[in-house]
């Protein structure tokens, strides 16, 4: 995944900077700690400018977060945790990451939307909450937009930071992403397998 991210990048530029983060916070499995720090490596070569890479990444990711914001507005807790129930293993997600986010929401609030979106594995996820709370869209927009590029300026400038030793890191990187990427298919085929299995036994 690695080597295709970087292939992307280097064919789009900072364009493709924030399809990938757009999609990633749509569908996790493509993740930010490789795009972002590829991207940052891609303005110490001289092919992208550092706020060019930034603002990209910072949009994408926003507007990613605003889909979950809006379906969980639109179409609520219940209705949303159903679909969940049956189909959110194709997104990674399962009942029990909605309610261990809405948790965090209740007890933080607006906070936990800064944080969060500086945290993998639930920086996406946090919007749903803040949707079935209907929290204003200025309030959500502020803290999400200051945790976004807080984020993606922190991963861009290591990859930045660390120019042509990114790059000599990228083989033996590459492979651990690689084996990484393999495990979290093989757990996403078992979630998706075994949601399907227990959305099929009568209750």
């Amino acid at each position: 995944m690695t080597d295709w991210i970087k292939d992307f990048l280097e064919q789009f530029g900072a364009f493709g900077v924030g399809v990938l983060m757009l999609v990633e916070n749509v569908f996790p499995p493509i993740p930010s700690e490789v795009v972002m720090p590829w991207a940052g490596y891609s303005v110490s070569q001289g092919q992208n400018s550092f706020a060019a890479v930034l603002l990209a990444g910072s949009i994408g990711s926003f507007l990613g977060a605003m889909v979950w914001y809006y379906a969980a507005r639109w179409v609520g807790k219940e209705r949303l945790q159903r679909w969940v129930e049956g189909h959110g293993a194709w997104l990674t997600v399962t009942p029990s990451d909605l309610d261990r986010v809405d948790e965090w929401f209740e007890r933080w609030g607006a906070a936990a939307v800064l944080i969060c979106r500086m945290i993998p594995g639930v920086r996406t996820l946090i919007s749903v909450p803040a949707g079935f709370a209907d929290m204003s869209i200025g309030r959500f927009s502020l803290f999400t937009a200051i945790g976004t590029v807080m984020w993606t300026a922190l991963l861009a400038g290591l990859g930045w930071w660390l120019g042509d030793q990114y790059s000599n890191l990228a083989k033996p990187l590459g492979w651990v992403s690689t084996a990484v990427v393999v495990l979290m298919f093989g757990w996403w085929i078992w979630r998706l397998v075994t949601q399907h299995c227990a959305s099929r036994q009568p209750t």
